[in-house]
């Protein structure tokens, strides 16, 4: 009886030593504590450290960054207790980074708290120095920002989905720096153009699937360094001198403005539709688009843009895109015929990236044809292009021509990087490539590594 009595008070000695050391956190400053617990992932792991002590019990009310969302808590009556509890207005400590996801709900009372709430949260979010604010909502909800969010002198980041942008007389927004709007309606074009023209050091703007983009959004920036839009209705003019990234992914670019862009920019560009270049006022709103890029000084494009390009050029000359020193395109295997004549508008090109797209029906044709030929040799060719890199090879004739289009005519080319893994016989097909002969001395042919 004396052993087991001497072994349970050892292990109460242990656990009472065990419990000193878990506990060592509380003997931190409260506000490091709650820094702390800002980097759990949701609201429901903050609130949960409540029960641990009578000291805890409110520190979860004093985090800086807080995240709520309805699929933690899908009960509409815990989830808005907590968040009016976390907002309430008489509380003063900073909130830097508030994330909220509402989600849908079959519950007709969850449908009208949903709308009505979060823009009481972002509110007093807003008036205590929030620095990132991300919403997600559907946008059935219909759910306001608030106008105070319009003019916080914190705000470096904002992303919103599915939210609504009330009407704004005045908008005043010094540290915005990174600006995401998907799935967003906006009441005028005033209000846009406040959004963006009043956040004076804004750097990055996405846009993305408005529901009402039928009108003019003007994107007018002394400060934007990228725009990223993805829109495929709507009026965009783009009015931004030190722009350096835009990205645009939509059916057409005929409702793209583009002034004043800096010279030697990247557009990457991916268009889904090339029909609409048959038709003359198409036409000549794409032959406006082509103005506003002629500066452009780095090119992605898809294949379907590729063969957009292509089109108009049937009805209208390309202009030069004398700035242009590297191009990174998909090209269907069928449209390589048209490679010369565009690389005839980028004369001083210097890096040239392609990306073969095959399909099993292309690769079946260009087993079956061997029709195919280069018309012309352009210029960049003959002055100025250094690197090409060709991924996607399959070993057909398309491909050898190819290499040898690019090796026979290239003065000045220093590297071809290829990618061969699609090549069902590697070994032959390298033997043949690299027995081409090089117009350039100075050439190198390699295998770009596997990345596995």
């Amino acid at each position: 009886m004396a052993g087991r009595g001497k072994s349970k008070r050892c292990r109460s000695k242990k656990s009472r030593q065990r419990l000193k050391e878990l506990d060592r956190i509380s003997e931190l400053p409260d506000p490091l504590i709650c820094q702390i617990l800002s980097h759990l992932a949701w609201a429901k792991e903050v609130v949960k450290t409540s029960v641990l002590s009578s000291r805890w019990r409110s520190l979860w009310l004093e985090v800086p960054n807080f995240k709520l969302s309805s699929v933690v808590f899908p009960d509409f009556r815990v989830l808005k207790s907590i968040g009016d509890t976390f907002f309430d207005s008489n509380r003063i400590s900073c909130i830097q980074k508030l994330k909220l996801h509402i989600f849908e709900d079959d519950d007709e009372e969850y449908r009208v708290g949903a709308e009505s709430y979060p823009t009481s949260w972002i509110d007093a979010a807003a008036k205590r120095k929030l620095q990132r604010l991300y919403v997600f909502m559907l946008p059935d909800y219909q759910s306001e920002i608030p106008i105070s969010l319009y003019t916080c002198k914190t705000l470096v980041s904002l992303k919103l989905y599915g939210m609504v942008l009330p009407g704004a007389g005045f908008v005043s927004l010094p540290c915005l720096k990174l600006m995401k709007l998907r799935n967003v309606r906006c009441p005028d074009e005033a209000t846009f153009e406040r959004l963006v023209s009043c956040s004076p050091v804004l750097q990055v703007l996405k846009i993305a699937g408005h529901e009402d983009f039928h009108r003019a959004f003007p994107v007018h920036s002394l400060s934007l360094k990228k725009l990223q839009a993805k829109l495929e209705r709507g009026h965009v003019v783009i009015d931004a001198p030190l722009l350096g990234v835009l990205k645009i992914e939509d059916t057409s670019v005929e409702n793209y403005v583009i002034r004043n862009l800096a010279s030697s920019f990247k557009l990457d560009l991916t268009l889904l539709c090339g029909k609409l270049v048959y038709e003359s006022a198409k036409r000549n709103s794409f032959r406006v688009f082509l103005s506003g890029i002629s500066n452009v000084g780095e090119m992605v494009m898809s294949e379907k843009t590729f063969k957009v390009f292509h089109l108009y050029s049937i009805f209208e000359p390309m202009p030069q895109f004398l700035y242009l020193s590297r191009l990174d395109a998909t090209i269907c295997p069928t449209d390589l015929k048209w490679l010369p004549a565009f690389l005839g508008c980028c004369p001083n090109l210097k890096s040239l990236v392609m990306g073969l797209f095959y399909t099993d029906e292309l690769r079946f044709l260009f087993e079956q044809a061997n029709q195919f030929s280069f018309s012309s040799v352009p210029e960049c060719s003959l002055s100025s292009l250094e690197s090409v890199d060709i991924d996607g090879i399959c070993g057909n004739a398309a491909d050898v021509k190819l290499v040898r289009y690019i090796l026979e005519n290239s003065i000045i080319l220093k590297k071809l990087t290829l990618d061969l893994r699609y090549c069902h016989n590697e070994n032959a097909i390298l033997k043949k490539l690299l027995g081409i002969p090089r117009r350039s001395i100075t050439c190198q042919v390699l295998l770009r590594e596997s990345e596995c």
